[in-house]
């Protein structure tokens, strides 16, 4: 059976792939031509820039499975692969420690101004007078989203000393309060409260533009916000827009609507913190997510 991956896997993943089944590893794939070159593969194997539409699923006439080395399926039409039978597979737990400690990251560089403090130390300046920051201990963390990375989110942040609100509809109270954090009734109510707003959904019809402009004008002058979960979910020109008039601080980003970017009017204001997805860049979580996916695979291509 063959084996087609378009997005960097880790060497261990690989390795347990190439055990059983030819592998082809096609990176330029990964931005146009896959619809014809899909045909012979029994896998599919993406990361988050391939693009599974209808149109690949369709010229996959061999294909058994779609596998993404990582959490959120956004990129894949997974009704349009229910409907030619077609498996769809993650590996979720793979990246869940290194989204969450890159939340605290961000968090900590847009408090702290790290980022344009570095730059300017190394153009000459000692401007300790203009990176005055602000403490993490005593604010009020608001979780948009309380499943795996927001919860690791929530007991790193404890440690700081912030008081941790959330919104989830799918979590209960008893089990939010198990991890010290108070759940919220409504969006509404988390927004006008938090000092830190942490974004940790899925990309959804559901989610897409949950925070726009309506949203963004409830929340407490001077917040900050940082989204390592989706790009999408907050509106970008609405956030420009609150960042612009001062309601918001500062904000924090490692993902954005369209992706790969290097063009956004968020990149020219001060006090925005910019990362290019590297929630899941580490070590550890590709080689979690290189041997999870290889382990669905196999799985899936041998009936089980």
């Amino acid at each position: 059976m063959r084996v087609l991956v378009t997005e960097p896997l880790s060497e261990l993943g690989l390795d347990l792939l190439r055990r059983d089944f030819q592998v082809d590893v096609r990176p330029e794939l990964a931005a146009e031509g896959l619809a014809g070159a899909i045909g012979p593969y029994d896998a599919l194997v993406v990361r988050s820039q391939t693009k599974v539409t209808a149109a690949v699923l369709e010229a996959g006439e061999s294909l058994k499975v779609v596998a993404r080395a990582g959490i959120g399926l956004d990129n894949v039409d997974v009704e349009a692969a229910t409907r030619r039978g077609v498996m769809v597979v993650n590996a979720p737990q793979s990246n869940i420690v290194s989204a969450a400690e890159h939340t605290m990251a961000l968090l900590l560089s847009q408090a702290r101004n790290v980022p344009a403090a570095n730059a300017a130390l190394k153009g000459g300046a000692w401007a300790r007078e203009r990176f005055q920051g602000v403490e993490l201990s005593g604010k009020t963390l608001g979780l948009v989203g309380l499943g795996r990375v927001g919860s690791m989110v929530a007991q790193r942040a404890g440690a700081f000393g912030m008081r941790v609100i959330a919104s989830d509809p799918y979590v209960s109270r008893d089990r939010a309060r198990e991890i010290g954090v108070e759940l919220m009734p409504t969006l509404e109510a988390l927004l006008v409260q938090a000092d830190f707003i942490s974004i940790h959904l899925p990309r959804t019809a559901e989610t897409e533009g949950l925070l726009g402009d309506r949203e963004l004008a409830l929340v407490k002058e001077g917040a900050r916000l940082v989204n390592t979960a989706r790009g999408g979910i907050v509106d970008e020109d609405a956030l420009a827009r609150a960042l612009k008039d001062g309601r918001l601080a500062g904000a924090a980003l490692d993902v954005f609507s369209e992706e790969p970017t290097i063009e956004s009017p968020l990149f020219a204001i001060d006090g925005v913190v910019v990362t290019p997805h590297l929630g899941a860049s580490t070590v550890e979580a590709q080689d979690k997510a290189g041997t999870s996916i290889a382990e669905m695979v196999s799985l899936s291509l041998r009936g089980e």
